[in-house]
């Protein structure tokens, strides 16, 4: 099993980096993970909508050339669809199970993700209806993976 997380920006504050750091090495008896970082636009405070949609054109198009067609794809959008842990868990193993041995998440940048990224994966996955920062949104879905991978070993986890 393989997974991907393919994300706008790079982790700055020292404790996401550890925090980050420390769920993939709690994930790596289970998975392997790859963090493909994409370079992140400057965005001013006022953007026209023409603005925003150049930035998150330009921000997609390096995400576009990380996504390959013999991966499961799974943006994550806040208009996507809510999973408890144990739906997330099941959905992952049932990618696994369906052949689908490389596994790549998307994390857009603080504007979100291009339309075109969200059309080209298989399924959108929303955490909750707040906004997050995507920073912090990575080492989310890190603890989020290592929680389902101990529900698919049937290993404690905390409820």
């Amino acid at each position: 099993m393989k997974i991907s997380i393919i994300c706008v920006g790079k982790l700055k504050e020292k404790y996401l980096l550890m925090a980050a750091d420390e769920y993939i090495k709690r994930l790596s008896r289970y998975s392997k993970i790859n963090i493909i970082e994409v370079a992140d636009e400057k965005t001013p405070f006022s953007l026209s909508d023409r603005e925003k949609e150049i930035i998150l054109k330009k921000e997609g198009e390096r995400i576009l050339a990380h996504l390959y067609d013999d991966s499961f794809k799974i943006a994550l959008c806040i208009e996507g669809r809510q999973l408890d842990s144990l739906e997330f868990s099941q959905s992952l193993r049932d990618s696994f199970v369906a052949g689908k041995s490389h596994v790549s998440f998307v994390i857009g940048g603080s504007l979100g993700l291009w339309k075109n990224v969200c059309d080209r994966c298989d399924f959108i996955l929303s955490f909750s209806k707040m906004t997050f920062p995507h920073q912090l949104m990575r080492v989310i879905l890190l603890e989020q993976l290592y929680r389902c991978f101990r529900i698919m070993n049937n290993e404690p986890y905390h409820k």
